[in-house]
């Protein structure tokens, strides 16, 4: 399953694009997203547990760097409010540049940050890669597009309201993915 278009879906993030081994087992997912803030601040969203619980997981355990250990609890659609830990490393690290983490289940998903210091737009080179089926590929290009679309509304100081959460965008999202491939 390839995908390579990048034209914005309502929401204003792009599509997301998608590669799979001949046997159809191993995964990448890619977004290439800008957003009209600084480096620092999308920095601080994609490296800092701070940052990571507005719109993505709670990080329970985070230790920057190369080999520190991470553990996050992914916040959306979790029974109860209480969802399983997802431990691992990170596994790529470079000040304001790169953030990569490797966690159990969701296999390797990295940030890559283009922008200078005293610019107001931060291009994001995202890529994920992952076994599982078919099926678990369409989840998984929708997931990070609605976690970025939660990205953007963090960025302009809109935290999600995780109570209020619902898997509904999730399924329109997975349907305009189906439809696509």
């Amino acid at each position: 399953m390839n995908t390579d278009s990048q034209a914005p879906v309502p929401g204003g993030v792009p599509y997301g694009t998608a590669r799979s081994s001949a046997d159809g087992a191993a995964h990448t997912v890619g977004f290439e997203l800008t957003f009209p803030h600084p480096l620092e601040s999308v920095w601080a969203a994609v490296a800092t547990p701070a940052g990571l619980r507005g719109w993505l997981a709670a990080a329970d355990r985070f230790e920057p760097g190369p080999g520190g250990a991470v553990t996050l609890r992914w916040r959306d659609g979790a029974p109860d409010g209480d969802p399983a830990p997802a431990t691992g490393r990170i596994t790529a690290w470079s000040r304001r540049r790169l953030a990569e983490y490797t966690v159990d289940a969701r296999g390797s998903f990295g940030f890559t940050l283009r922008g200078a210091l005293d610019d107001d737009r931060t291009r994001v080179r995202f890529r994920n890669d992952f076994t599982g089926d078919a099926e678990h590929l369409l989840d998984a290009l929708a997931d990070w597009h609605q976690h970025f679309e939660l990205l953007s509304e963090e960025l302009y100081g809109r935290p999600v309201d995780w109570a209020a959460w619902t898997p509904q965008r999730f399924a329109e999202l997975r349907a305009q993915y189906a439809a696509r491939v």
